[in-house]
Formats: structure tokens, sequence, C-alpha cells
């Protein structure tokens, strides 16, 4: 728990933090959403260097916006930290895990520091000014080199009791085929047919060279697809076909007013609206009205996200 009192709310400088595993990206906004800086370094393979390097950007942003009174400042990591311990868990940054990053940033910084799960910092983003602006409930997809998603309610992240709201990917792909069935691949979460091990973007890897052979990666099934290849296309059908059915189990127990999808397999062309078209067949509803969008701040949704958690 913070020891310092709340900053005041005339502050007008937000400053948001994606801490990644190659990069730091940092932004510090106006509160109208206006970029006044934004900067990038590399991220250190190490826990002190990672702090030192998470208070240098926030005193680099600071000089760069010339303010006169301290920024707000939110981070999105890799991970989560545990209330009862104030430490990282679930990070695959692994130098993390255990840490007080919490505690220490706070230290370093004199004040107080909000950190939130990088996928749930996404999906504020998009909920405060993005693609979602105006709805009360947000489900942020991420459909990157791994799979995971974000809910914001009411413009409030909604983490939950194990700290875990919004781990889409780590169900089970619903409906299976019965190929898909006796296939299911192996997921490093220990168990097999995880949604990500389908519709990540190695997992679409993955199961074009299971049909097809060779070793292409989603973007050159993409390029063979649109010269007509048809294996290519089949793969991608089955892409569609599988985020629709997995965004269902979604709508069946959240009903969010919009899915936002992002990450890199988001930016196929058309995906959002062929997945739209997927995904009522499976949903437990004679009417499905549910918006499946494309995410309207691309990589800049984390950091963007970071800095509105200091939104009231």
């Amino acid at each position: 728990m913070s020891v310092f009192p709340s900053l005041p709310s005339a502050s007008t400088v937000r400053i948001g933090i994606d801490l990644g595993g190659t990069k730091i990206e940092g932004v510090a906004l106006s509160l109208d959403g206006t970029v006044r800086a934004r900067e990038r370094v590399a991220t250190p393979r190490a826990y002190q260097p990672t702090v030192d390097a998470l208070v240098a950007l926030v005193g680099s942003l600071e000089r760069a916006t010339e303010g006169p009174e301290c920024a707000t400042v939110g981070i999105g990591i890799p991970g989560v930290v545990v209330p009862e311990t104030g430490r990282v868990k679930n990070a695959n940054s692994t130098w993390l895990n255990g840490q007080p990053l919490h505690a220490d940033l706070e230290r370093e910084l004199e004040r107080p520091v909000r950190l939130q799960n990088d996928a749930n910092c996404f999906a504020l983003s998009e909920a405060v000014d993005g693609a979602a602006a105006g709805a009360s409930v947000v489900f942020g997809v991420i459909m990157g080199t791994g799979v995971g998603g974000g809910i914001v309610v009411n413009g409030h992240c909604h983490t939950g009791r194990n700290l875990i709201g919004g781990e889409w990917g780590h169900n089970p792909l619903p409906w299976p085929t019965d190929e898909e069935h006796a296939l299911a691949p192996a997921c490093y979460c220990g168990r097999r047919g995880c949604i990500e091990t389908w519709i990540s973007g190695p997992g679409v890897a993955a199961d074009h060279a299971r049909r097809h052979g060779g070793t292409l990666v989603l973007p050159e099934i993409v390029t063979h697809a649109a010269a007509g290849d048809a294996h290519a296309r089949e793969t991608l059908e089955r892409l569609v076909q599988r985020t629709g059915r997995a965004l269902a189990t979604i709508v069946n127990v959240l009903d969010p007013d919009v899915i936002v999808l992002g990450g890199g397999v988001s930016n196929l062309p058309g995906f959002a609206e062929s997945v739209s078209q997927a995904l009522p067949p499976w949903v437990f509803s004679d009417t499905v009205t549910t918006p499946v969008v494309r995410n309207r701040h691309g990589d800049s949704s984390g950091v963007r996200g970071a800095a509105w958690l200091w939104t009231p």
C-alpha cells in the first residue's frame, strides 16, 4: 500500500509507461489525451537496472513537458502485482517475478504509482478514447505472440479476485472439431488445447505447417493468401472461425458492449469484420449485435492506457 498521499487533482500531466520485454515506451498526455512527449528505451534484462530505467524515463518525460507540478505515473507490466505480498507474478520478463516493483518505484519516484497488467491497459486505452469510447463494458483482446485480454467496466479495469480477469487465452478452444480435440496442442501453461495455441501468431503458423507443411509465419501466410494460395486462405479461414468460437464464450459470460481486437494478428486485413460474422452462430441468443472492432491506437494503446490509470 502506498504511503504517499494522492496526487492533486490539478495535475495536468499523465505519464504512462509500457514495460515490454525488449523496450520500455513512455508517453506524457494532457488531460484531453494530447501527446506532449514520447520516448523509448531498451529494456534491461535485470531487475534493478529496469527500475532505474523506469525512474529515468519518468524524469525525462517530466522535463520534456516543462510542467510545474508532479505528473501522475501509471505503468503497464507483463504480469500482475499480488496485493497481499506487493510482489510481481506471472511476468514473462522473468526478472520481475517475486520483486517488490510497486514499492521500489514509489520510493524512488516519491509519489504513488499505479501498476496494471498490460492487457488491461490496452483495454482501458480503447475504452477511454479509442475504438470503444463511451461503452460501459469493454473486452480488449490481445492476439500476438500470445493471446490475452482485459476487461474494463465503467472506465475501470476489472482484475478479479485472483487477478486473472480477462485471461481468455488460457481457456480451451470451445466446440472443438474431432480433429482439434484429438490434436490439442501443448501450451506453455502446462495444459493442452488452450485458445492461445490455436489463434496466436505462432499458433496459426503451427496450424498451417501441420496441414500443409513448410515453415511460413503469419505475415507470409497472409501474403500467400492475397496471391491466391488456397492453402493459405484455408488457414486464415480457420483462424477466423476459431476466433469467433472463442469470443462467443466471452459474449455468453460477460456480454460486453464492445470487443476490441489488438496485437499483430488483429492487423490482418478485414479480420475484425470477418470475426464479427463468425461470432453469432455460437452465442446463446437469437440476436447478436456485439461489435467486434479493430483498435484505434495500435501499438500506442498500452502506453496510453497506463497513463489513463489515473483517470478519475
